[in-house]
């Protein structure tokens, strides 16, 4: 999934630098939405290994 956020936020810099026209926003749309997916992953996963008593990886 991660690929994926790298392509749409390389695709919205793109379209931004044509100017933020349909595709501009689109883009920049679909990188907020995976980027807060990314987020609450993060959350859910650090509250389930708080509560299996194991420690975050570095």
């Amino acid at each position: 999934m991660l690929g994926w956020t790298l392509m749409f936020l390389v695709v919205a810099i793109i379209a931004g630098l044509f100017g933020f026209t349909g595709i501009a926003g689109a883009a920049a749309g679909i990188a907020k939405i995976i980027f807060f997916l990314f987020i609450v992953l993060l959350v859910i996963s650090l509250l389930v290994n708080a509560l299996k008593g194991k420690a975050p990886r570095a």
